[in-house]
């Protein structure tokens, strides 16, 4: 039985996901595949590590610091998150990323990334989370401020932009249990956007990203309604926020930081038993030595 789990992005609204993780960690859930998109990467990986509150740890520290992200790294680098302060220093010295014990997990875990000459979503495997940062920056490099992200001969930006919940890739892939965590509540749905920003910055030289980010409300709206619909039939498991917690993308406040994160973890713990019985015959008691 291969277990998956697809995790939804929305910055630092991706701290909901890291109090559903660390929940799944103190319980002994384990997914078999991970497929994230931007956040849902960036906190995910600490699942894979066993890390349990790194995430929260370390954006509670860095998030009010302007060297992290803001404006002073989008008007400097072309980046509103700092590439050598958020990708570099601090997984490999400030808040050090357990990459062996990644490795060892066992966990096949993919990143979420748009190419911006196609517009169509790719999915990486992460076997390296120090080799492949590059990968990790480009599915969570927001459009309009971010630059373009080039890796192994490729250009990306967010993979929020072609699969913000990348579902059916996860079902593509074999996965007999899918466990999905969005970071939205059920009413939310996107609404329509202006295009002439996408059309300025991006439809000369990538007409396709352009129409993607442009139609992008109405991707995600159809993809939200068919998880329900999935949902309803016993598919696949769900667990979003049960209220809204109004989080910046770029927050600072570090009250709401831990507000979202506590709303995760209580939310899965709600759910515990509902998860439990949706995954049935898999031993969801393994040790969490396993994971690592």
């Amino acid at each position: 039985m291969n277990v998956g789990l697809v995790l939804e992005g929305g910055a630092m609204r991706g701290l909901y996901t890291a109090g559903v993780l660390d929940t799944f960690m103190d319980n002994g859930i384990k997914a078999d595949t991970v497929i994230g998109t931007s956040a849902g990467v960036l906190f995910g990986v600490n699942y894979a590590s066993g890390q349990r509150g790194r995430a929260l740890r370390y954006n509670k520290k860095y998030a009010p610091k302007g060297c992290y992200m803001g404006i002073r790294s989008l008007l400097t680098t072309g980046n509103i998150i700092n590439r050598k302060f958020a990708y570099y220093d601090l997984p490999s010295k400030l808040d050090i990323f357990d990459e062996e014990a990644y490795e060892k997990s066992g966990v096949a875990f993919y990143a979420t990334v748009t190419n911006v000459e196609t517009g169509e979503a790719e999915y990486i495997q992460i076997t390296d989370c120090f080799r492949q940062m590059e990968v990790m920056r480009a599915t969570s490099a927001m459009p309009y401020v971010s630059k373009i992200v080039e890796y192994d001969g490729k250009k990306y930006l967010d993979g929020g932009i072609a699969d913000s919940i990348p579902v059916d890739k996860c079902l593509e892939m074999g996965c007999d249990k899918v466990i999905v965590v969005l970071t939205r509540p059920l009413a939310y749905r996107k609404g329509k956007t202006d295009p002439r920003l996408a059309n300025l910055l991006y439809g000369k030289k990538y007409p396709k990203a352009a129409e993607r980010i442009n139609n992008r409300y109405a991707e995600y709206n159809a993809c939200v309604e068919k998880i329900i619909e999935m949902e309803n039939r016993g598919e696949i498991f769900v667990i979003r926020p049960s209220r809204t917690v109004k989080v910046k993308h770029i927050e600072r406040n570090t009250d709401k930081l831990q507000a979202i994160y506590d709303l995760g973890a209580a939310d899965c713990l709600d759910r515990l038993d509902d998860l439990r019985n949706y995954l049935g015959s898999i031993d969801v008691d393994r040790k969490s030595a396993d994971m690592i």
